[in-house]
């Protein structure tokens, strides 16, 4: 009996033990702590029974009408400057203001000009007998050229990271005067993992452009490079493909061909370079493009890449925008050559003047064929790819008033870069979720009922993220079933608060990841870090919509996705 009541009670523990690991199972399993790995039929599967259980409604769309102003609406779309967002300000009534890459303008080893100028300043230089200084604004070479060359802003001087944006700038119409070809020296470069590195110097002998390009059109190799209209180390790369395969027209059939062949094999263009870096880090790039100065600033970029110089020269060449006055220009003169005789030893020590050896053999290019390029990567970055888009708008209670006022209208403004051959539909989310607009074609009777749905989007109610990005998916995966060469993509607008889904964040996170659909987030006064985890599922950007600047960082977006 006591070897009986023994073993009853060793049942029982069991059971109980049993029990408690269930329980403890059951209320951990959406805590963020386990992934849930799941392959592509069992997501199919999951996708339509999570869609069965939302049960969303479907909206009855209205068209609205769509006029697209024929003159340059670029000026419109950019912010006006804030005055505090200086990186060195002037101390003087007479002045110079510079606007920088980032790579020389902002802080630690990224901030060679910020410091040069502070210096200047601190010598108390006169220039043509008046007290001088250097303002110094850090802006993208891409941003930088949209302000000058559309008149919304200009500064006296301009340092791009290298003479392809100058061009760029000539072509759309304003003429500059080179101060310095060069300020500081620096190298675009291929960055390959050691094994794909090895591998490439076995089948093709060397590491240069032609080799990389020829393995990522096999297939042998996936490589990230950055967005060539806001990027210098984008374009370069653009233009360099181009030559590559047609040294003498980049823009003929043959390289256009070529490219396609090699874009083919590009899971995708980054928005950014911390975008594209995140992504190699976390093993989705076995190759990225990046400058030297950089790289050698990176310690694990420099333990698992191994630098490849390519394409053109990147040495920060300041220019004289026509804005500016003769005694602007003599302040440019005088603050280069202090930079000259003072800024080597601290230029060294930042990373850059790594590679001075390094020389381009690549022709001269003119800021129209830049234009062209540009155009031509935003007609074939898809390879004839077309994209099944859904547009996700968050219109619970913490949307109501300017930030979905925001949402309407930045999407509404920047619905014109998104190309007539792609495939776009509408989701609203609060408590429930609504099918505003069905996927369809992206032609002008579309964008009609886009618009209409876009402004009739009302805000109430609770946050149901997850749900809503899950019926988009639903959406993109019975697109695909009659187009399974497009590219998905869910686009989410949101604030980030999420508080009211029946589907949890790990459950649409194995779903989505499963199926390769990249979520781009853009956030309205949001809780960005919600977001940012959201695009991190498969390596899309997020943006925070908060600042003024949204339509034209959703016109980049567009221009470098759709």
């Amino acid at each position: 009996m006591q070897g009986k009541r023994i073993g009853i009670g060793f049942v029982v523990g069991i059971v109980a033990i049993a029990a408690i690991v269930f329980g403890v199972l059951h209320f951990t399993r959406n805590s963020g702590k386990t992934e849930r790995v799941i392959d592509a039929e069992e997501a199919q599967t999951t996708l339509e029974e999570l869609v069965s259980n939302i049960s969303p409604t479907t909206a009855t769309p209205h068209k609205s009408s769509v006029e697209y102003a024929e003159e340059d609406i670029a000026a419109d779309e950019l912010p006006e400057l804030d005055p505090e967002k200086l990186a060195v300000r002037a101390t003087t009534k007479t002045f110079a203001e510079i606007w920088a890459s980032p790579e020389k303008a902002g802080t630690g080893t990224d901030g060679w000009m910020r410091e040069m100028a502070e210096q200047f300043n601190a010598t108390n230089p006169q220039v043509n007998g008046k007290d001088a200084s250097i303002q110094l604004r850090s802006m993208s070479s891409g941003l930088a050229v949209d302000y000058i060359a559309t008149g919304k802003a200009s500064p006296a001087g301009y340092t791009p990271s290298n003479m392809l944006f100058v061009e760029l700038l000539a072509a759309r119409g304003a003429k500059t005067e080179v101060i310095r070809e060069r300020t500081v020296g620096n190298v675009p470069g291929i960055l390959l993992d050691e094994e794909h590195y090895d591998a490439i110097v076995e089948k093709y002998g060397t590491v240069d452009l032609k080799s990389v390009t020829e393995a990522v059109a096999a297939g042998e190799l996936t490589m990230g490079y950055t967005n060539p209209f806001t990027s210098s180390t984008g374009l370069n790369f653009l233009v360099s493909c181009l030559l590559r395969y047609d040294r003498e027209n980049p823009l003929s059939k043959k390289a256009t061909e070529g490219f396609l062949q090699f874009q083919a094999n590009v899971p995708f263009v980054a928005l950014t370079t911390l975008q594209m870096r995140d992504a190699a880090e976390r093993g989705s790039f076995d190759g990225l493009v990046l400058e030297w100065q950089l790289y050698q600033n990176d310690p694990a970029l420099k333990a698992n890449y191994k630098f490849t110089p390519f394409g053109y020269r990147h040495d920060n060449p300041l220019v004289a925008c026509p804005s500016a006055t003769e005694d602007q220009k003599a302040i440019l003169e005088a603050f280069a050559k202090y930079c000259d005789e003072n800024g080597r030893e601290l230029a060294d020590s930042y990373g850059f003047n790594g590679k001075d050896d390094y020389v381009s053999e690549l022709p001269e290019v003119s800021g129209e064929t830049l234009v062209a390029a540009q155009s031509l990567y935003k007609e074939n970055k898809d390879t004839g790819r077309s994209v099944v888009a859904v547009f996700v708008a968050d219109v619970s209670g913490s949307m109501s008033g300017e930030p979905l006022n925001q949402l309407q209208s930045s999407l509404i403004n920047s619905m014109r870069y998104i190309n007539e051959s792609n495939y776009v539909g509408l989701v609203s989310y609060s408590d429930d979720v609504t099918i505003e607009l069905p996927v369809d074609q992206f032609d002008i009777n579309h964008q009609a009922y886009f618009k209409g749905a876009v402004e009739g989007l009302r805000a109430a109610g609770g946050t149901a993220t997850n749900d809503g990005i899950i019926v988009a998916a639903d959406l993109i995966q019975k697109a695909l079933a009659d187009k399974p060469d497009a590219k998905p993509m869910i686009f989410l607008l949101s604030d980030g608060e999420a508080n009211a889904d029946t589907v949890s964040f790990q459950d649409m996170k194995a779903v989505i990841g499963s199926l390769r659909i990249p979520v781009y987030t853009i956030g309205y006064n949001a809780n960005i870090e919600a977001l940012e985890q959201i695009s991190s599922i498969n390596e899309a950007a997020s943006i925070d919509a908060s600042t003024s600047d949204v339509t034209y960082q959703l016109k980049n977006l567009f221009n470098a996705n759709m």
